[in-house]
C-alpha cells in the first residue's frame, strides 16, 4: 500500500468531506417517507427535492446505505428490450446515466462498452432482428451482426461453445456499466445537500393504514407520520406490501454472481448467452464477472451455492476456455422480485397515497435514474401517473395488459 494512502486513511482529516449529515432523531411527520435506501429510493428523494421542491422527506433504510440489491448487482446498463414500452423507458434511463457524473460532480465511472448477446438458433436470430428494429425505432443503437463481425469484436470468444455454434449476435452499442455504489452515493449526497433526511439502521416494522390511506410508518426508532409513502425495497417488495394489506404478483428468487481475481484486459464488450444461461464482463480493474439465471426456487436468502458456482463457471469457460486457469475471488447473491411478465411495477397501490416501486427482478439498477425521476413526478403530482410508466402500473394484471419482457433478459430466468 502506498505510504501516502496509508497516511491519508489514518489522518484526522479523513474523510475529506462529509457528504451525508450524521444521524439525527426522526421528526414526528414528513411530507414523504421513502422506504428503502438503495439506488431507487435515493433517486426518488433527489428528484423530489431538485425538480419539485419537496424536501421534507425521510429515506428509511434498515441496514446501511445501498447495502441491499444495489450492492449486489453486476452494474449493467442497457435498453435493448423487447417491447416498445420497455425500450422507451430504459432508453431514457441510459440518457440520464450518461450525464450523472456531471450532475453529481461525482464520478460514477460510467463506461460505454456495448453489449453483445449471442444467438445460437434460427429462432433466436429472428427474435433478435425484431428487437433490433424496435430499438432503432425508439432511438437506441442496436443492430444484428454476423459470425465474422463477432470474431472481430471479441477475438477471444469461442464461437462454438457447448455444441451450440454462434450464428449471429445482437450488438447493443449503448450497453454500458457504472459503479453501482457510486450511483447510490451520488444521489444520496445531492439529496442530503437539498435537505432530505437519510436514516440508516432504521427498519420499518409496520404501516399504519386508516380509512384506506397510509398515515404513519412504524420503525424500530419510533413512529413517524407521513403525507404519503413510497416503497422501494427490492427483494422484499411482497413482504412490505403485505404490511399494507394487499398482495403483489411477485415471487422472489436468489440471483447469484461471482468474480475472478484481476487478469490482463481481454474483453471490452459485455457478452451474454441466454442459451448457456451466462453472461461475462471484465471490470476496469481486470476482474472477470460471471452472472447467470436465478436460482430455480423461491427464497429470501443471499447465500452462495456450490451447484450454481459449478454450472455458471462451466458455461463461462465454454465461452472463454482460457479462463479455466483464473482464480475465483468471491461469490454473492441478491434477491430478485420477479413478476409474471418480467416487467416492474410502478405507480399507485390499493392504499391511498402509498406508491409502489417494485418487481424489478434483474433489471433494477439500469432503471435507477428514470425510475427516480418518474416516481418523483408521480408523488409530487399527488398520484397522476407519468405517461412513461403508465404501462407498468399494478392494475395491468387485472386488465390482462402485461408488458412481456421475458425474452429480453441477458441470461434466462
Amino acid at each position: 500500500m502506498p505510504l501516502a494512502l496509508l497516511k491519508y486513511g489514518l489522518s484526522s482529516e479523513y474523510p475529506a468531506e462529509v457528504d451525508i449529515p450524521a444521524p439525527r432523531e426522526l421528526k414526528k411527520h414528513y411530507d414523504v417517507v421513502i422506504i428503502g435506501g438503495g439506488g431507487h429510493g435515493l433517486a426518488i428523494a433527489y428528484y423530489l427535492a431538485k425538480y419539485h421542491g419537496i424536501t421534507n422527506v425521510a429515506v428509511l433504510e434498515k441496514g446501511y446505505l445501498a447495502g441491499g440489491n444495489t450492492a449486489r448487482n453486476t452494474a449493467v446498463i442497457r435498453s435493448n428490450y423487447l417491447t416498445s414500452k420497455g425500450v422507451r423507458f430504459y432508453s431514457e434511463s441510459v440518457k440520464l446515466f450518461q450525464n450523472l457524473s456531471n450532475e453529481f460532480d461525482f464520478n460514477i465511472m460510467y463506461s460505454e462498452r456495448g453489449q453483445l448477446t449471442l444467438a445460437h438458433t434460427d429462432s433466436t436470430v429472428r427474435a433478435f432482428r425484431q428487437r433490433a428494429e424496435v430499438n432503432k425505432h425508439f432511438g437506441g443503437r442496436t443492430e444484428m451482426i454476423d459470425r465474422q463481425q463477432i470474431k472481430e469484436l471479441v477475438p477471444t470468444l469461442n464461437l462454438d461453445p457447448g455444441n451450440l455454434p454462434v450464428l449471429a449476435g445482437l450488438w447493443h452499442i449503448d450497453g454500458a456499466t457504472a459503479r453501482h455504489d457510486a450511483v447510490a452515493w451520488g444521489y444520496a449526497k445531492e439529496a442530503a445537500k437539498r435537505g432530505v433526511e437519510i436514516h440508516q439502521m432504521t427498519e420499518v416494522e409496520d404501516l399504519v393504514i386508516a380509512e384506506g390511506r397510509i398515515t404513519a410508518v412504524k420503525t424500530n426508532r419510533g413512529t413517524v407520520g407521513c403525507g404519503c409513502a413510497v416503497q422501494a425495497v427490492a427483494g422484499h417488495s411482497s413482504l412490505l406490501a403485505q404490511k399494507a394489506g394487499f398482495r403483489l404478483p411477485v415471487v422472489s428468487y436468489p440471483l447469484q454472481a461471482m468474480v475472478t481475481q484481476p487478469v490482463k484486459p481481454f474483453l471490452d464488450p459485455l457478452v451474454s448467452s441466454s442459451a448457456l444461461h451466462c453472461y461475462v464482463q471484465q471490470t476496469s480493474r481486470g476482474e472477470v464477472v460471471f452472472g447467470g439465471g436465478s436460482d430455480p426456487y423461491p427464497l429470501y436468502n443471499t447465500r452462495s451455492t456450490l451447484d450454481l458456482k459449478e454450472s455458471l463457471i462451466a458455461h463461462g469457460i465454454e465461452m472463454f476456455p482460457f479462463l479455466a486457469k483464473a482464480r475465483l475471488m468471491r461469490q454473492w447473491a441478491g434477491i430478485t422480485d420477479m413478476t409474471p411478465d418480467y416487467s416492474p411495477i410502478m405507480g399507485a397501490s390499493p392504499v391511498k397515497n402509498y406508491y409502489l416501486d417494485a418487481g424489478w427482478g434483474t433489471w433494477g439498477f439500469k432503471a435507477t435514474p428514470i425510475c427516480g425521476k418518474t416516481m418523483a413526478e408521480l408523488v409530487a403530482s399527488g398520484g397522476k401517473t407519468p405517461e412513461l410508466i403508465a404501462p407498468f402500473q399494478l392494475e395491468r394484471f387485472a386488465r390482462f395488459q402485461q408488458v412481456n419482457e421475458m425474452g429480453a433478459t441477458a441470461a434466462s430466468h
